[in-house]
């Protein structure tokens, strides 16, 4: 029996805020479903040349009073990047809060504004130690 990923599935209570996030880590939009009779928008975002693997967002558009306050129970979208300190300078430098920095050059935590944890991975081996994320304590939950 085949199986074949398609996506992950976010809700968002702000489209715009949420695609800027997804935007800062290279995320582009790749598709777009409207509908009047639902009244739900969704987005699909992907990095470029891996549009087979989205994250959707979900927006509602009169709101979502069942959206959970802490995403926790969906677990985490992860990201392998080239540079682990160059993606989380570029994210902080945009006032995302880095809740687990890459101590280790490996592995680095962040939330995006719907409270959803992202991992960001390394690609390949890790980088050697360095500052100031090597000494940086963890902030918040991740």
């Amino acid at each position: 029996m085949k199986i074949r990923y398609l996506h992950t599935m976010v809700r968002v209570k702000d489209l715009e805020k949420s695609m800027a996030f997804y935007a800062l880590l290279g995320l582009k939009e790749t598709r777009r479903i409207e509908s009047e009779a639902g009244r739900f928008t969704l987005i699909f975002m992907a990095p470029e040349g891996q549009e087979d693997c989205p994250v959707e967002l979900t927006y509602n558009w009169d709101g979502d009073d069942g959206l959970p306050s802490d995403s926790r129970h969906f677990g985490h979208l992860a990201y392998a990047v080239e540079d682990i300190y160059a993606m989380c300078q570029h994210l902080q430098d945009n006032g995302v809060v880095i809740n687990r920095p890459p101590r280790d050059g490996r592995m680095a935590f962040v939330r995006s504004p719907d409270n959803v944890s992202v991992e960001l991975l390394q690609m390949g081996d890790p980088l050697p130690k360095a500052e100031p994320w090597a000494s940086m304590e963890n902030t918040g939950h991740w």
